[in-house]
């Protein structure tokens, strides 16, 4: 199996370092707003290397961070009137129901920053002692000359950056381009206590401290959307680099291709984003894995809704490949299912081709209707179309199973949300939130609106 490698700037054969498991950390989210399709993107991504490597027989430890104290964070929770361990607790629940819902595999270990403060301290002090790092007026500054070999991951010299970057000046700095590792506490703002007074961590750091503490000095895959190399990859490598002198501190760094709304893209920031319970109201769950595994997972897509409705044709094509055959088949089956695995795979093995890989499918699904609709045996295609489908994370759901669910469910839901607002007004606050907790585990996602409480129902194992 050959996948790019943006270090190296081409595709390579990837073999684990021991041979047999692979050690994976890909940058999560921050938690401040409702999961968007452009993380379900680059998760189904990640979900379908890791689906595949786990085909080839490796053992995948798959480690994903929270970026849960944040700027953003701070700002939304100060709008909202709640903390900023409410808020981010409320959209990890919310991360979590989306890719439960996607089919994407939860990863082993999901350390949140907040929760790993006492390693990222260790780490900062470390980089001091070390001479990589400086602490001025409350802050810590990784010191960029120190690292020689800064820029390799996106290809750009130092000056280069320099050059091309928007640096506000920074008197505290020894170089422009030095950047923070520890952040003095402002008011209003969450902070523990360090070496260096009262702050809390600078983004970069937090990955490194995480991927370290749950994977070890050296990973096998560092994995993240394209708009991560720099800065954020590039200053996890030296970070990391420097505190262990492992080189490389990943052996593979893959990205993904980012999802694009109009002429940009998609991102909460700029605030042009279809949260992905919005995209599961109006397509399966299939026909969205499909839309992003027919583009390859390095080149960026366009979000359309005609093109989620032509997969959700796809879907149905495929589905329809796996429904009973003829009782009593006229003869054995002619079908030879071993050519279209064998595209699979290929394609498969040069750099996770899944709109190849797809296109084996879809030929194998149109000889198996061929097959049927002339009375042969179709039963050993079909045992290896399901098979193909489920490396790619497909389940083959009826689409209209999960709507019959809905339905039944619907007023059992109801009278629990009108006893839950009974218990409200009555200020029995904690048995209503025990109901309104019931609902989650049970896939009901809830939203307090000035217009009453409103819902939406994932049944539980959906689309796994």
């Amino acid at each position: 199996m050959k996948l790019y490698n943006t270090l190296a700037g081409e595709a390579q054969e990837f073999v684990p370092a021991d041979g047999k498991t692979v050690k994976m950390y890909v940058c999560g989210v921050t938690p401040y707003s409702a999961t968007h399709v452009g993380h379900a993107l680059s998760y189904v991504a990640f979900d379908v290397l890791r689906r595949y490597l786990e085909y080839l027989g490796y053992q995948v430890n798959h480690v994903q961070n929270f970026t849960d104290v944040d700027d953003k964070i701070i700002q939304r929770s100060h709008e909202q009137g709640i903390s900023a361990d409410e808020l981010a607790d409320r959209y990890i629940d919310d991360f979590h129901q989306t890719m439960d819902a996607l089919n994407i595999q939860r990863a082993h270990v999901y350390p949140r920053a907040t929760q790993e403060i006492g390693p990222i301290i260790q780490t900062i002090s470390d980089l001091v002692e070390k001479g990589f790092a400086y602490p001025v007026a409350g802050d810590v500054y990784f010191r960029v000359t120190n690292s020689k070999g800064y820029g390799k991951l996106s290809h750009r010299t130092l000056d280069g950056m320099q050059a091309g970057a928007r640096i506000e000046v920074d008197e505290n700095k020894e170089h422009p381009m030095d950047f923070a590792l520890w952040k003095g506490a402002r008011p209003g703002e969450p902070s523990w206590e360090s070496p260096w007074g009262p702050g809390r961590p600078g983004w970069h750091i937090e990955c490194t401290s995480m991927a370290m503490t749950y994977l070890g000095e050296t990973l096998d895959i560092h994995g993240g959307g394209q708009d991560l190399v720099f800065p954020h990859h590039e200053n996890e490598i030296a970070q990391s680099e420097a505190i262990t002198g492992a080189v490389p501190f990943s052996r593979y760094w893959v990205h993904n291709g980012l999802l694009q709304l109009g002429e940009n893209k998609m991102s909460k920031s700029l605030g042009n984003l279809v949260s992905v319970e919005d995209a599961l109201d109006q397509y399966s769950a299939e026909s969205l894995r499909l839309y992003f595994l027919s583009s390859h997972y390095r080149s960026p897509l366009q979000y359309t809704g005609d093109g989620c409705a032509a997969m959700e044709r796809s879907a149905e094509r495929l589905r329809h490949a796996l429904r009973p055959g003829p009782d009593t088949p006229l003869d054995e089956e002619k079908l030879d299912p071993v050519p279209f695995q064998q595209r699979f795979f290929d394609a498969m093995d040069d750099d996770l081709n899944t709109p190849r890989a797809l296109a084996s499918l879809f030929d194998l699904a149109r000889e198996i209707n061929r097959a049927r609709d002339a009375g042969h045996g179709i039963e050993k295609a079909q045992t290896s179309l399901s098979h193909l489908g489920g490396i790619l994370g497909l389940t083959f759901k009826d689409i209209n199973a999960e709507g019959q669910e809905q339905l039944a469910a619907k007023p059992f839901i109801e009278m629990l949300l009108a006893t839950r607002e009974s218990l409200r007004e009555a200020k029995q606050y904690a048995m209503a939130d025990q109901i309104r907790d019931g609902l989650i585990e049970q896939g009901v996602t809830l939203e307090d609106t000035p217009q009453g409480t409103q819902w939406h129902y994932r049944a539980p194992g959906a689309h796994e």
